[in-house]
């Protein structure tokens, strides 16, 4: 008998946002001091829209 309620869920969006966050608590916890925007950007992989001229 098939039971309805054993399925496996995956949420890939979800496994990356807690990789994202868990990599942020190590750096937090590795830092003596606050992390700078740019660090948090650097670890989240952020990248910096290049500048305009007007």
């Amino acid at each position: 008998m098939h039971d309805q309620f054993d399925v496996t869920l995956e949420d890939s969006d979800l496994l990356g946002e807690v990789e994202l966050t868990t990599n942020l608590i190590i750096a937090a916890s590795e830092s003596d001091d606050h992390l700078s925007p740019a660090e948090i950007d650097q670890i989240l992989g952020v990248v910096p829209e290049p500048r305009q001229e007007s």
